[in-house]
């Protein structure tokens, strides 16, 4: 226990978005230290609970050896780079729809070098695709992102009829994408064959999966703080060592988040501003998650939006589509280009995010309003 809380401060002060939402934390309060007893109140408990569910189910795969054992046996049913790129990013947007756009990304990115260094194939550009099929996935469910996990509390509709709406924006994104990865990567023959001599955590493994629906039944009732308990309770009494892997400084960061941006949003100056913006107006709104994405990332574009309107429909459509552009519109973007190693790879991810940001922002603009 010692030794994971001396990993979770090791991580945070090594994080950067950490330091700065602590930094405007202080800020904050310093100008009205008598809403300070008022902070636990700011946070929507009950995503953080869903949230650090879904945390504990998905490294209880990964630390199980099951998701490795699925990506080698992936990686064998390859033949041309064109086939592998398809595959792998497939694979991306699949697994991002169940176990998060930032989990799929680990399972999928240190598969892809692996392959890369094995045939020689260009595997910056296979990252930025899958982070590219992240976005595009993660855009399905209730879990696929964090972004999606708040706008689904607090729409507190269930997760088939937030699966439906999100559904025709992820078919035609996906249609797109497999199309430009067809023609981004050439039909030159590979031999990525790969044993696995891992071990597998059987147990393990069994019993993250049979939690999993029963978890998202329990969270589809909006009692996530009851599910994340139980999950919590089980893996502690089976395997401890999950529950001490878990990235809880993840969650502290997403407790920060909420407390500052509501903070702020309190603000005369940014209520006057956001009122000139008239975000009642679905377009408006739409247009301001899709902006907002680009200059704070999609997760606090969605909790600042959500304190001016209630339209989770138009606000899951913009701040998913904000994930494109910019490096900065998705923290999956980040997580992908850190994993890859090649310091210029942001470079090239621009090169085929912006053109995607304004298809996915023309294309959702039209499902949206148009039809």
């Amino acid at each position: 226990m010692i030794l994971a809380l001396r990993k979770i401060l090791s991580d945070l002060r090594a994080d950067t978005f950490f330091k700065v939402l602590l930094a405007a934390l202080l800020v904050l309060s310093a100008f009205a230290p008598s809403g300070i007893a008022s902070y636990p109140s700011l946070v929507d408990w009950s995503t953080i609970a869903a949230l650090a569910g879904l945390l504990l189910l998905t490294k209880g795969l990964e630390a199980s050896g099951g998701l490795h054992r699925f990506g080698v046996w992936l990686v064998n049913l390859m033949s041309t780079e064109r086939v592998a790129a398809i595959y792998l990013v497939l694979a991306a947007a699949l697994l991002s729809t169940v176990l998060t756009n930032d989990v799929a990304l680990f399972v999928v990115v240190p598969l892809t070098l692996s392959v890369c260094r094995l045939t020689g194939m260009p595997a910056t550009r296979f990252i930025v695709f899958e982070a590219l099929a992240v976005n595009v996935g993660s855009t399905l469910t209730p879990i696929g992102n964090p972004q999606n996990l708040f706008i689904w509390q607090l729409a507190k509709v269930s997760f088939g009829e937030f699966v439906l709406h999100q559904l025709p924006l992820v078919a035609v994104l996906l249609v797109a994408l497999i199309g430009l990865t067809a023609l981004s990567f050439g039909g030159r023959r590979i031999d990525a064959r790969e044993s696995d001599s891992s071990k597998l955590d059987g147990p393990l493994l069994a019993l993250s999966l049979l939690l999993y629906v029963p978890f998202l039944l329990v969270t589809d009732m909006h009692q996530s703080a009851y599910a994340f308990a139980a999950v919590l309770l089980l893996y502690l009494l089976m395997r401890p060592r999950v529950v001490a892997q878990l990235d809880w400084g993840l969650l502290l960061v997403f407790i920060l988040m909420f407390i500052d941006l509501r903070l702020v949003a309190r603000l005369g100056a940014v209520q006057e501003l956001m009122k000139g913006l008239e975000l009642q107006i679905p377009a408006n709104l739409y247009f301001a998650g899709i902006g907002a994405s680009q200059l704070v990332s999609n997760v606090p574009a969605a909790i600042a939006l959500a304190e001016y309107s209630q339209d989770w429909k138009v606000l899951a459509y913009g701040v998913n589509v904000g994930g494109f552009g910019l490096l900065i519109g998705s923290l999956a973007n980040l997580i992908a280009l850190r994993l890859s190693g090649d310091g210029k790879a942001w470079k090239m991810f621009h090169v085929y995010a912006v053109p995607a940001l304004l298809v996915a922002a023309l294309l959702g603009y039209f499902l949206l309003f148009r039809i």
